[in-house]
């Protein structure tokens, strides 16, 4: 997830929202304490929109949208609005990445220097390599400062800065945004350290094995057999009237805040809907296939989602009570639920599994909540996971 403070000016929004939206599907219907639970919550929390899917034995059995997409309550949020949902986005690097491993392009324990124009070398650690597994497991000992990173937000615009130069400014000793204070003191894997700009470093190195950006690589190898067409790396990618404003929950009102872009978007750029994610997400759960279309291969996928870390090989900083990590993937509420989660201004999104990948739910909401606001949140997850562990051991 992306960790981000943010003062936003705005006009100011009605002070709560209205739980509204039509059943997108099917069968068996939830209990109606699921829809009033869920809109109780959005007005306590001023969310503006929500989008929501169940998954049991690897299909979508649930989906409804709840609320508006819109500033001025004319859209109805559904299961096909599209959202920028941050952080999600590592696993389709981490898909991309893998898929260049298969191909041979790349390895996973290699140098990361083989595969760039630019050196990165760790100043605490000169003599330790740094490897694509450590960059997708977060122990590559790379930091993000927030007062390098905070300009990577581009409100209104792409990024003028192309994603190779602002790296090589932030890891070559000459560059702009240069300094010690970008690595951790320790060896790559000794810590578990959070970094988005150590993903879009691993988002990098992936468009140089496949010569094309993500964008364009995505949406032919992931997109399009998995049938996502509301799905776009680039906003300018996404069809016009298809997208969610984004909003912030503050001082009792959800207020909007201008699109934007990110300069490390292989960590933090995917726009896509819950029906589309759904379908992404089966695909990991199910070895790389969904409905007879393949994105990775069984090997790979379970590489990807294998837990990592061992008693002999654990970050210090990273307990067993904590869970573990996959490839741009980990486990959730200690350990016992697993997938990738995004938090940005505007965006709170979730898609978690079961630890036998068989029972799952996606939480899109288009509003950003904090401090007392976060419990919502988490109340719908929890109502959310109890409908979809009901609906398992209905069709046992």
């Amino acid at each position: 997830m992306r960790f981000t403070t943010i003062v936003v000016m705005a006009a100011c929004l009605v002070l709560s929202t209205r739980a509204t939206g039509s059943l997108q599907a099917q069968s068996p219907r939830p209990d109606a304490d699921l829809d009033s639970l869920i809109a109780k919550h959005m007005t306590d929390a001023n969310i503006m929109g929500i989008g929501a899917a169940v998954i049991a034995d690897r299909r979508v059995v649930w989906t409804k949208g709840y609320g508006f997409a819109d500033y001025g309550r004319s859209r109805p949020f559904t299961p096909d609005t599209v959202m920028y949902v941050a952080s999600i986005t590592k696993s389709f690097t981490g898909v991309a990445m893998m898929r260049a491993v298969r191909e041979g392009r790349l390895s996973l324990d290699a140098d990361i220097n083989k595969y760039l124009p630019f050196r990165v070398v760790n100043p605490h650690r000169p003599d330790a390599l740094i490897t694509l597994r450590h960059l997708a497991t977060h122990t590559s000992g790379i930091k993000d400062r927030w007062d390098v990173f905070r300009a990577g937000y581009h409100y209104g615009g792409e990024p003028a800065v192309p994603l190779g130069d602002f790296l090589a400014n932030y890891f070559t000793a000459d560059g702009v945004h240069y300094s010690r204070d970008n690595f951790l003191d320790a060896r790559p894997g000794a810590l578990r350290e959070y970094s988005n700009i150590g993903a879009a470093l691993a988002g990098f190195i992936v468009e140089r094995a496949f010569g094309e950006p993500l964008r364009t690589y995505a949406r032919r190898h992931i997109f399009a057999p998995l049938q996502m067409g509301n799905t776009a790396w680039r906003l300018s990618d996404v069809a016009p009237g298809t997208d969610s404003t984004l909003f912030v929950s503050q001082n009792g009102l959800a207020i909007p805040i201008p699109p934007y872009e990110l300069t490390d978007y292989p960590s933090s750029g995917i726009r896509t809907s819950v029906s589309d994610l759904s379908k992404f997400f089966i695909a990991l759960l199910n070895g790389g296939e969904y409905q007879g279309a393949r994105i990775l291969d069984a090997e790979m996928t379970a590489e990807m989602t294998r837990f990592q870390f061992s008693d002999a090989n654990r970050p210090e900083n990273f307990p067993a009570s904590e869970g573990n990590s996959g490839l741009f993937w980990r486990t959730k509420f200690n350990g016992t639920r697993v997938g990738h989660g995004g938090n940005d201004p505007g965006v709170s999104a979730e898609m978690q599994a079961d630890l036998a990948g068989q029972t799952g739910i996606i939480l899109f909401m288009n509003t950003s909540v904090a401090g007392a606001d976060q419990r919502s949140m988490l109340e719908i997850l929890r109502a959310l996971w109890v409908y979809a562990e009901s609906l398992q051991v209905s069709r046992r």
